[in-house]
């Protein structure tokens, strides 16, 4: 008997539906064993019947439940707790959906003044921007999944590598626990490293690192961090290279932008980092910002709005 799969997508950019289908000719391998039952990125299946003349909104059983995306609005809510119902086992697919991603920068807005930015001009009627129903209510920040319903394991990546997504569909197909990274960025660096204390201050990555000839390894560049360029492997989960483990942003030549989210799902990629640079003998106050450091992962009230000042 195959295993009944079912997808759905939130917050999201659809990025970890491509990483599925990037699986490329073991998606044929996965469908021998997995039958997705509802799947909007690829199929039809509407949440009111397909005549749109249901009264609730109807996901189908399934025996893992792939949910992509954080939670923003009303509907997402919705959404996420029909699948978590509806599957025996919830994954967390992507950085969205792990710790709020790239849409939970909107943290260190209120509601307001991010419609304001968006719909508001000086020449409209400033009642008149903000969208009415039946747009679904905006929650009070971007969550991420386990803010509001249980996740039984966790995907992180913007996107996932297809490698990591093909081996925890078959080891859930086959009723097995799935082996998923859990080192930093900089255990799989192939990098050179000098040693700390070096470097005193942080610069732009508006200069060239040192690459040295074209067709140089990876294994003879210096360590970008070292180099001066904020780079967040020190803090990141491993896993964008794949099986191959190499980097992908080191491969390019470029320091990683902390997509994977913290190496500790509870971890706090801004306070781990300024402590990483400070031991370092850095001055962390050669960051251009600070909000950067939770790019990818402003969840769990880790981004929020300034307070803003009692007028006198």
């Amino acid at each position: 008997m195959s295993v009944k799969v079912a997808s759905e997508w939130l917050n999201s950019c659809s990025g970890c539906e491509i990483s599925v289908v990037d699986m490329g000719e073991r998606l044929l391998d996965v469908l021998q064993m997995a039958e997705f039952v509802h799947i909007p990125a690829l199929m039809d299946h509407k949440y009111f019947g397909q005549l749109g003349d249901g009264r609730h909104l109807e996901i189908p059983e399934a025996d893992v439940g792939l949910i992509s995306g954080g939670i923003r609005n009303e509907e997402h809510l919705e959404v996420a707790k029909e699948m978590r119902a509806k599957c025996k086992v919830i994954i967390a697919l992507g950085t969205c959906a792990t710790h709020g991603g790239i849409p939970a920068l909107c943290n260190s807005y209120r509601n307001e003044e991010i419609l304001e930015r968006a719909f508001g001009t000086e020449t409209t009627d400033p009642n008149a921007f903000e969208p009415e129903e039946p747009l679904p209510h905006l929650l009070d920040a971007c969550h991420a999944l386990d803010e509001h319903i249980q996740v039984d394991l966790y995907m992180p990546g913007c996107p996932p590598h297809p490698d990591h997504v093909f081996s925890a569909l078959t080891a859930l197909v086959r009723g097995t626990a799935p082996e998923l990274p859990g080192k930093s960025v900089c255990d799989t660096c192939p990098t050179v490293r000098e040693g700390k204390g070096q470097l005193k201050a942080l610069r732009r990555f508006v200069q060239s690192p040192h690459y040295g000839a074209p067709d140089e390894p990876l294994e003879k560049m210096r360590c970008l961090l070292e180099q001066g360029f904020l780079c967040m492997g020190p803090v990141t989960r491993a896993g964008c290279g794949g099986d191959k483990v190499t980097p992908r942003c080191i491969s390019a030549r470029v320091p990683c932008r902390g997509c994977y989210g913290p190496v500790q799902h509870d971890g706090n990629q801004m306070v781990d980092m300024l402590n990483a640079l400070a031991s370092n003998g850095i001055d962390v106050r050669s960051l251009p910002e600070h909000v950067s450091l939770l790019r990818f992962s402003g969840a769990h009230r880790r981004l929020r709005p300034k307070r803003q000042r009692k007028e006198a």
